[in-house]
Parts: structure tokens; sequence; C-alpha cells
């Protein structure tokens, strides 16, 4: 009698089983998390409640060259090789520079694209004019971005006074109301900002330069996925085409 019993109830669970597959397999698209920071126009802000940009155009391709249903998880640029070293998200996408401290926690793709970092200052007597007036400037950066750490490896010793945000654009409120003398952050944000705020401009002076890309889990299989779906987006131009929509000069 325990011989039926277990070969019912065995019979039951493959059963079970084969009822949840059908119901979440056929049809249904599974999903692939992305990590962003949504305040970094234009590789991701909002239009209305959705989240647009060159990051999450490329993410989208991506997935929908692997087979996947892109969803997007807004939250502090902070925390996102947490969320991605955690599992909490399967990959983070947010003009992410490639750096030594970020390697030990996640794995990076292949670059999709270059950036530079550079400096915001007032239009009037502005106390930065330079590069190396920054050595004793009180400067804005964003929380966790190559610009905190770059500013902080070079010109916290000497004197300069780092005031980091959660946001970029708290950075930029802060130098319009005169409570930083500089911000360090992404030329294509920089441009955004500008256009938007009256009273400052970008120095011509680059401060650095940097590969952007996409960060997976340690050793995860998704690092070779993504390279294979990003090689053949650059290959067919899509990867160019997305990124010369939002940047046109």
């Amino acid at each position: 009698m325990k011989k039926i019993i277990a070969l019912v109830l065995a019979a039951m669970l493959v059963c079970t089983s084969a009822v949840m597959l059908a119901s979440c397999g056929d049809g249904e698209k599974k999903e692939l998390h992305m990590a962003t920071n949504a305040f970094f126009e234009p590789y991701e802000y909002y239009e209305g409640d959705k989240i647009v940009g060159i990051d999450a155009e490329i993410a989208e391709a991506i997935c929908d060259k692997l087979g996947y249903e892109l969803v997007i998880d807004d939250m502090d640029f902070d925390s996102i090789v947490t969320a991605v070293s955690s599992g909490k998200a399967d990959f983070g996408m947010a003009g992410m520079t490639v750096t030594d401290e970020r390697k030990e926690s996640v794995d990076f793709t292949d670059s999709y694209t270059t950036a530079t970092q550079v400096i915001i200052v007032p239009e009037k007597d502005a106390k930065v004019k330079s590069v190396n007036d920054l050595k004793k400037a009180s400067i804005g950066v964003q929380l966790g971005t190559t610009g905190d750490i770059y500013v902080s490896d070079k010109y916290e010793k000497s004197g300069a006074k780092i005031e980091r945000f959660n946001k970029g654009a708290d950075a930029v409120l802060a130098l319009t109301q005169g409570k930083v003398d500089a911000v360090v952050i992404d030329n294509e944000p920089a441009k955004a900002f500008v256009d938007q705020n009256e009273g400052i401009e970008i120095l011509d002076d680059p401060f650095a330069d940097e590969d952007y890309a996409i960060c997976v889990a340690k050793d995860s299989e998704l690092t070779d996925q993504i390279n294979g779906a990003l090689k053949e987006l650059k290959d067919d131009g899509t990867v160019k085409k997305i990124i010369d929509k939002y940047i046109n000069d």
C-alpha cells in the first residue's frame, strides 16, 4: 500500500509540474531586470512614467535578441552594483564606467560607448576656471559615480571639499544656489543640465575619458550572452543608430 501511495504521489507531482511548465512556458517571455538610475539624460530618464534613453533602448534591443522581456528597476546609482551582485537585478546599465573597484564585485561586458567627464561651473565669477582649480574647491558629484571616484582620489587630500548627492540634478541645483563651486559629471548629462539651467556652463578642459559597459554578476553566463547580442547590434549599426538618436553632435 505504501508503494502504491508513493507511486500515486509521484504521478501527481509529475502532472502538477507539467501543468506549471505549461502555464509559464510557451508564449511567455522570461524577464531580465536591469538596474539603473533614471536621472542621467540622455542615457536614462523619464518621459512620463516610462524610462527612456540610450541605455534603455540598447537594453531593449539586447533582450529582444536573447528572447527576454526587459524590466527596468530605478534606484540610487550607488545601489546598482550591490543589486546586481546580490541577484536582485540581472544586470546594471546606467552610464557605468568600468573601474577596478567595481570589478571586485561584478563583471563587465564589452564597452558599448565612450564618454567624457566634464566640469560645470557658474558662467560668472567662477572660482574654478580649469582642472587645476579643483584642488581647493567645493565640488559636487553624484554618489558612487566615476566623477565621485576620480575627484575623491585626486583632490580630497589636497583640501577640496567633496559634496555627494544621490542625483546629478541635485548636485547641479547646489551649484546654481552657490553651495558648491563646480560639478564633475559626464558630458552628455552635463549638456542637458546646462540647457535646463541658466547661468552655468561647461569648462573647455575635459576632466577624464572613460568607457561605458554593462555590469553583470560575477561568473554569470549572461556576460557572454549579452556580449554576443551586443556584437550583433554593433555590427548591424543598431547601437550607433540609438546613440545618434540622442546625441547628434
